[in-house]
């Protein structure tokens, strides 16, 4: 059985009635013949036959009838301004009906909508005939008129010969039918009437009917029939108000039967055998035109030989179909088709069912390209292929990117209709066409309100599918196109279902151990929440506009969420879209939330109206106490006070520091709340203020207790962070709690957020580990408690503090006992890579100004320790007292100063704290370099090159350089460089570094070092041993310097254990740093720190900075024993592949550390002139060349053997030398020892002459036992090691 078409694909017959007709049915309550004939349509059970006369069968055959006057009137208007005219009255009507049939559907879930319903019948009722298809082209015209009339043969003679005015470009293949309409009380008989049909199909064919009809002059009662498809009114028509009622007829069942018969019988014994004729005669000239060409079989014949073809038979036209004969008033329709007809061939064909000639011709005319893929996916079965069909005939409808026409848009809307009612829904929305969407690209970007309704279908279609977020999101869609047109209801509609789709969250199979990993909660929405935005903005302003404000509020409100991550950085244009949106949402809700207070008396939705986001930082809110709490970092105070007890514990004492955190009475504290602007726009929070309730107590007790401050107005910009200050006092000792943050929001809701944190993630049991549980949550208390020790610790100047690079700065402490007891004992703790020293410039009575001065080093990187603070007398209650400490500056950058002022009574058990912070910016003002090469000067074993550059903005006094060693003394080579530096200048220094007379023997440090490693590198536990103390050679240039001042030794020595501390751990990461003391020494004993003073006269700032060099000197891998141990080591097999990686980690940083360095110690240079006058005439030149070699090492003897030879001459301008003698010179040096090589050379003539091609084999012997070779070197002359010795002839300069 043929699948039922589209009523829009179905035959269209026009009907033109003669006058009397029209009267006729007038006075009989009837509406006119097209309508008569329309409600018995479609016809049931019929069947057509194929070309190959096959025979279909059709459970239902459609026929649309209209009145040719209307169609030839609508053929005269332009199709562009009638497409635009269609959708007007498309939207018009839904417009009108859409808020009762929402209204009527309510909150339930449909299959079906009657928005789509009324506009497929508005597309369906739309016959009016097209350029680009011939669908609405007339198959037929009906003429009829009644025996009333005074002369019917003359009125059907005119009638048929009214020309047609309809264009050139329709079809003119047009069967004509006669219709005579007999009523009752006509004044013809029946025989009379009889003899007129008769007559007339004499003279105008077969297809002729007679229809007798009773037309009582009482109408009947009504019969429903289906309601007729609503048409487009005529241009200056109004469009019919909707039908309110059933559509009925007032026809009596004999004429119901009669109308009926009549309809079948043109249908089956007129329409469909001239269609099925038109086809067979249509195919015949179609399959003759797709047949191969003559010429290739005449080449046939003429290459094969093969006899001529027999002519192709004539086809009669009567031969095919038998009823063809009843065709004698149809218009000829021989002779090769038209392109038009061509294209009708495949529309008769599928009317017909023929689909396997329709599909083959409408594929053709897809290939020559005039159209036919609309059709195809309706006579195909379904397939991946039908898509490219949908997609070809869309783009074929506007091939541009541009907006498509009018036009355009109605052609496709045409085809979505046609395709949701020709396939069947099943295959429609299946996996393999997925036919929602090609409502989506059909719709394309349309803002009319029959395109929004196709997105809205499609929406439709998949919520059933169960693709939720698909449909959302087209609803969406729709709704923003149909609130652009007017069509509130709607739209509304479509944004709640959207809302409700996009809130319906999808089954996530995954195991909930990954919502925990990640921190995320499974029903969280936060990456909806701006698809959600753009929903409920718009729904909230129709709310509004419609007069729900308190709707509009509560979705104004939910639009303010804020953004999760305050330290997002979005894009410009992201930033600039969400500033935009959540000003825009802000606005809103301060408009409707201002109008509801104003309209609303009782004012009830503000009870129930909460923030969606928060203000408040509870992770974040600190108190301050007066006394000098400072905030900083929670683990450096952590720290300060273990260094506190581990330095108190180790000089015997066991009183440990009083918990601190407490406020006094009667004593104003704040609480600093850290507020988080999580919008994009300027908001205001006025009377801000906490809640602050009493521990164990009724809150109506505690509230006279308590004096809270309220701020009246807070203003709070885009993302703005800050933190506010609310001050809190207590009358009587009191355990406080400060449980919330209170404020008006906008100055219109007033709002509560708790200032609890989250309580830890609890582990302990297996259903803590499974479900996520936490611990209580973490409230702020403050314990206020009787002011007995009350030490306010402040400094003086509060002033932005910024240091030069090395300053030393003094900063003045004030103290003030507040409290009831005396204060006797004060201690400083500080950090550990801050430089502190507790009291003035002052000099030890020292007026030396030699130029060495030697200072005692316990050589130790322990870091430094809590000093005390000289009080001189007991700080008396109310008594106030000035200190001053010198800081100083040495790291560039910004820094936070964290003292901890530990104090007690004298006698008391337990110590008290005070915190104080202090923020501090060191600015760069050099860039230092140092580097070291050995000396040629006999007295020097090397030569420091010291490079300073000013990079700051001033100029820069340069006082002094003075140079800290256990080894090395140091001497200027140079005049004195130093003075006034200006921006941007560089200094070079130069030095000789000597070996100091009075330094230590530099075994006893690198023993400690190796026994210390060795048990690092066999795992054993590091024994708490100090290294051996040592001795440094300071020398100053060029005059004494602040170096003997009590403060500036401290604050190098302090430098140098920095520096040192972070070299260690850099090197040894997996160490324990509390371990750095006992294995590693402070100096090395080749160690050389420079230290630059300068000074800012005009500013009175001075300071120094210090520069440690690399170790100067040979070194002779002193740790190669224990290296060579651990690794021919027996190792212990471990289940754990970390501890043997970091195991192999450690000895790798022993072995390329500073302490294991190995250099050739012994160094060759040429020592002869370079210049010489010499009398040829006397007799050739001998000439001693000295070559000087000296060992570097200050521990190790050294033999050398020292071989010349003659290279071949590469340089024709310089020849090279010849030797007489010995060309093999062997020694041995002692540490530090310097020897002489003379060998000497014969030159014959004056010239220049290179000296080199040399070798030098060294041997480093073992001190123990100097038969041992330790390490060996060879040294090969480099081209940068020839030298050039010029020799002139005296008698020829005389």
């Amino acid at each position: 059985m043929s699948p039922v078409l589209p009523s829009s694909l179905s035959p269209h017959i026009c009907i033109i009635a003669s006058e009397d007709l029209k009267q006729l049915l007038e006075s009989a309550s009837l509406p006119p013949l097209p309508a008569i004939l329309q409600s018995f349509s479609p016809l049931p059970q019929v069947t057509t036959r194929t070309t190959s006369l096959t025979s279909v069968p059709h459970a239902s055959f459609a026929l649309r009838f209209s009145d040719l006057v209307e169609i030839e009137n609508a053929c005269q208007e332009d199709e562009e301004q009638r497409a635009v005219r269609t959708l007007d009255w498309i939207g018009e009507r839904i417009g009108r009906r859409c808020a009762k049939w929402v209204e009527d559907i309510g909150d339930k879930d449909t299959t079906r909508t009657p928005w789509w319903d009324e506009l497929k019948r508005c597309i369906e009722g739309s016959h009016t005939p097209s350029r680009t298809e011939t669908w609405n082209h007339p198959v037929a015209v009906i003429m009829g008129v009644s025996t009333n009339a005074p002369n019917p043969l003359q009125a059907i003679t005119a009638l048929h010969a009214r020309p047609l005015n309809l264009p050139s470009w329709i079809d003119p293949n047009i069967l004509k039918v006669t219709l005579i309409v007999h009523p009752q009380n006509s004044a013809l008989s029946d025989e009379e009437a009889g003899a007129l049909f008769n007559a007339v199909k004499k003279q105008f064919g077969l297809n002729s009917y007679l229809l007798p009809l009773t037309c009582p002059d009482i109408p009947p009662p009504p019969v429903p029939v289906p309601a007729l498809v609503p048409r487009l009114p005529a241009v200056g028509e109004s469009d019919s108000p909707p039908e309110t009622s059933l559509n009925t007829l007032r026809m009596a069942e004999a004429d119901i039967q009669g109308t009926a018969r009549f309809t079948r019988e043109f249908l089956l014994m007129s329409l469909i055998p001239w269609m099925e004729t038109c086809v067979v005669q249509w195919n015949e000239n179609f399959s003759s035109t797709r047949r191969l060409p003559s010429r290739l079989f005449s080449s046939t014949r003429r290459l094969f030989g093969s006899p001529s073809p027999s002519p192709a038979p004539n086809h009669s036209p009567h031969s095919s179909v038998s009823r063809a004969n009843t065709f004698a008033g149809s218009m000829s329709v021989t002779g090769p088709p038209p392109q038009p007809q061509q294209r009708r061939l495949a529309e008769f064909s599928t009317i017909l069912g023929d689909f396997k000639l329709a599909v083959n011709v409408w594929e053709t005319i897809r290939k020559e390209g005039h159209g036919g893929s609309d059709i195809l996916p309706l006579l195909l079965s379904p397939s991946p292929a039908l898509q490219l069909h949908v997609s070809n005939a869309l783009v074929s409808i506007q091939p541009t990117a541009t907006e498509p026409s009018v036009s355009a848009q109605l052609r496709a809307l045409l085809y979505a209709v046609r395709w949701e009612i020709g396939i069947g829904l099943p295959d429609f929305i299946s996996d393999t066409l997925e036919g929602e969407r090609w409502l989506v690209w059909a719709a394309g970007n349309s803002e009319e309100a029959p395109s929004a309704l196709l997105l809205a279908q499609a929406a439709l279609l998949s919520a059933n599918k169960g693709a939720a977020r698909r449909a959302a999101f087209w609803y969406v869609s729709a709704a923003n196109r149909l609130e652009k047109c007017g069509i509130k209801p709607l739209t509304m509609y479509f944004l709640r279902k959207a809302r409700t789709l996009f809130k319906t969250r999808p089954m996530k199979e995954l195991s909930p151990s990954f919502w925990d990993s990640e921190g995320k909660s499974a029903s969280s929405t936060a990456g909806l929440n701006d698809i959600l935005s753009v929903i409920e903005h718009p729904l909230g302003r129709l709310l509004y506009t419609t007069g729900d404000v308190e709707g509009a509020v509560k979705f104004f409100l939910g639009l303010l969420r804020g953004s999760a991550s305050p330290t997002s950085s979005p894009s410009d244009d992201e930033e600039f879209n969400q500033t935009s949106s959540d000003k825009a949402y802000l606005d809103d809700f301060r408009v409707a939330l201002a109008h509801y207070t104003t309209t609303s008396p009782n004012r009830v939705l503000l009870k129930d109206l909460k923030l969606p986001f928060s203000f408040c930082v509870p992770q974040q809110c600190r108190t301050r106490l007066a006394r000098g709490n400072a905030q900083g970092n929670k683990s450096e105070w952590e720290k300060r006070e273990e260094d506190w007890g581990r330095f108190w514990k180790q000089n015997g004492g066991s009183e440990g520091i009083a918990k601190g955190g407490c406020a006094a009475v009667d004593e104003t504290f704040w609480i600093d709340v850290s507020l988080r602007n999580p919008l994009d726009t300027e908001v205001n929070l006025s009377h801000f203020t906490v809640i602050v309730e009493e521990a164990n107590s009724q809150p109506s007790t505690s509230k006279h207790a308590i004096e809270v401050e309220t701020i009246a107005d807070i203003v709070l910009g885009a993302r703005e962070s800050r933190i506010v200050s609310v001050g809190i006092k207590a009358s009587r000792p009191a355990l406080l709690i400060i449980t919330d943050a209170t404020f008006t929001f906008l100055s219109l809701l007033p709002s509560t957020e708790s200032l609890a944190s989250r309580g830890r993630r609890l582990q302990d049991t297996a259903a803590q580990r499974q479900n996520a549980t936490y611990a209580p949550d973490v409230q702020i208390k403050v314990q206020v408690t009787e002011a007995s020790h009350k030490l306010l610790v402040n400094f003086v100047d509060d002033g932005r503090l910024v240091l030069g690079q090395g300053e030393t700065k003094a900063l003045s402490l004030w103290f003030s006992n507040s409290g009831t007891s005396s204060v006797d004992e004060a201690w400083l703790v500080s950090g550990m890579e801050d430089q502190i020293w507790i009291g003035g410039v002052e000099n030890d009575g020292s007026e030396a100004h030699s130029m060495l001065e030697v200072i005692n080093s316990e050589n130790t990187t322990r870091p430094g320790r809590p000093q005390r603070m000289p009080l001189t007398t007991s700080l008396q209650p109310e008594d106030s007292t000035e200190m001053t400490i010198l800081l100083h500056g040495e790291q560039v950058g910004q820094h936070e100063l964290h003292l901890l002022v530990v104090y007690r009574e004298a006698g008391s058990k337990q110590f008290h704290s005070v915190q104080l912070l202090r923020d501090y910016e060191v600015q760069p003002m050099f860039r230092l370099s140092v580097s070291s090469k050995p000396s040629r000067v006999e007295d020097d074993l090397y030569l420091i090159d010291l490079r300073v550059e000013n990079i700051s903005n001033g100029d820069i006094l340069l006082k002094n350089i003075s140079t800290v060693s256990p080894t090395w003394r140091c001497r200027p080579l140079s005049e004195n460089p130093l003075g006034m530096s200006r921006p941007s200048q560089s200094s070079r220094f130069f030095m000789g570094a000597s070996r100091w007379e009075n330094s230590q023997d530099p075994s006893l440090t690198m023993d400690f070092v190796t026994r210390k490693l060795a048990g690092v590198l066999q795992g054993h536990p590091v024994d708490p041993s100090q290294p051996p103390p040592v001795d440094l050679c300071c020398t100053h240039m060029p005059h004494k310097s602040d170096v003997l001042k009590p403060h500036v030794r401290d604050f190098i020595h302090s430098s140098r254990q920095i520096a040192t501390t972070r070299t260690i751990s850099q090197t040894y990461p997996q160490l324990p740093s509390q371990s750095y003391p006992f294995v590693f020494p402070l100096y090395h004993p080749l160690s050389l720190d420079v230290i630059v003073f300068w000074e800012l006269p005009s500013q009175n700032r001075k300071g120094h900075v210090l520069l440690s060099a690399s170790n100067i000197g040979a070194g002779h891998a002193a740790l190669r024993n224990i290296i060579d141990a651990a690794e021919n080591a027996k190792v212990a097999r471990s289940m754990y592949a970390e501890t043997q990686r970091e195991k192999m980690e450690v000895l790798q940083a022993v072995k390329g550390s500073a302490w294991n360095a190995e250099k050739d110690p012994v160094v060759l240079s040429v020592a002869s002139e370079r210049s010489l006058i010499h009398d040829f005439s006397n007799g050739t030149c001998r000439l001693p060349i000295s070559f000087s070699v000296r060992n570097h090492s200050l521990t190790h003897t050294s033999g050398f053997v020292f071989k010349l030879s003659l290279a071949p001459n590469t340089d024709p301008s310089s020849p090279g030398v010849t030797y007489g003698g010995r060309l093999t010179f062997r020694g041995t040096l002692k540490p530090t020892e310097q020897s002489t090589i003379s060998p000497r050379v014969w030159i014959s003539r004056a010239g220049s002459y290179e000296v080199g091609s040399w070798q030098l084999e060294v041997n480093v012997h073992e001190p123990s036992d100097e038969t041992r070779i330790r390490h060996r070197y060879v040294q090969e002359c480099r081209k940068e090691d020839v030298i050039r010795i010029s020799v002139r002839d005296d008698e020829r300069e005389s």
